[in-house]
């Protein structure tokens, strides 16, 4: 399972990849769940991870956009993707719904990788999730919208959370899976075993919009290992399994 951070700036970009984050998201998070930043200052922080962390994915997100409104949506699809991030992650309501299919239409034609991210305070409609995994999305995530509520097994049962994992491995779609989750967590985490799993509340001082901390994504990036070798560890005579799944 590998790590992804979100982060709001060039300082907390360089703390959160120099502590063992695979994956570096770009977002605001006093904005909301998916706030967004201003194409120059992603541009910014690209430059500055391409010249100390070459090898490291970066997302961005393109803000907290209501769904029913897809030129706004596109055109920010746009206006991020031109910043050089690797991925650009756009918010889709997790229970579906005629805009949510017709946004999921759209966005598999963008001109950009575009990540959906299902969020599931209002639970996950499976069909929509399936007609994403059918789409040409190079990942897909669950997150949440609300982060005081919970975290996103608050509101989803791991059972659900399984099959959505399975069907998204099916299609051959890495998944993810982030909203607020902390510590407590990880052992639902390392019993799922999603392709990687984001984090923002559990790795700052105080809330999720204060200041990130080096020595806390360290911290949980040594548990995930070593709930992971755990949880692969091979029975006597056995042989191991593989450690770690493709993002």
């Amino acid at each position: 399972m590998r790590m992804l951070v979100s982060v709001r700036d060039g300082a907390e970009a360089l703390c959160a990849a120099g502590a063992g984050a695979d994956f570096i998201d770009l977002k605001e998070p006093a904005a909301g769940a998916l706030g967004g930043l201003a194409p120059a200052r992603i541009r910014d922080i690209v430059a500055v991870l391409r010249a100390r962390h070459p090898g490291t994915t970066i997302s961005a997100t393109i803000g907290d956009v209501p769904v029913d409104d897809g030129e706004t949506i596109l055109r920010r699809v746009d206006e991020v993707g031109g910043c050089g991030v690797d991925l650009v992650k756009v918010g889709v309501p997790g229970c579906g719904g005629p805009a949510a299919r017709m946004l999921l239409r759209r966005l598999g034609a963008a001109a950009w990788p575009v990540v959906p991210v299902f969020l599931a305070d209002d639970g996950i409609d499976g069909e929509l999730f399936g007609a994403a995994c059918a789409r040409p999305f190079p990942a897909l995530m669950l997150d949440t919208q609300g982060k005081s509520a919970g975290s996103l097994f608050d509101f989803v049962a791991m059972p659900e959370l399984a099959a959505l994992i399975r069907l998204a491995r099916a299609a051959g779609k890495p998944v993810g899976l982030a909203g607020a989750l902390r510590e407590p967590d990880l052992p639902g985490l390392l019993a799922l075993q999603p392709d990687f799993a984001g984090f923002r509340s559990a790795v700052c001082d105080g809330a999720r919009t204060g200041t990130l901390a080096g020595e806390k994504v360290r911290a949980l990036r040594k548990a995930l290992c070593d709930g992971h070798a755990q949880a692969v560890a091979p029975a006597a005579g056995g042989r191991p399994a593989e450690l770690q799944q493709a993002p």
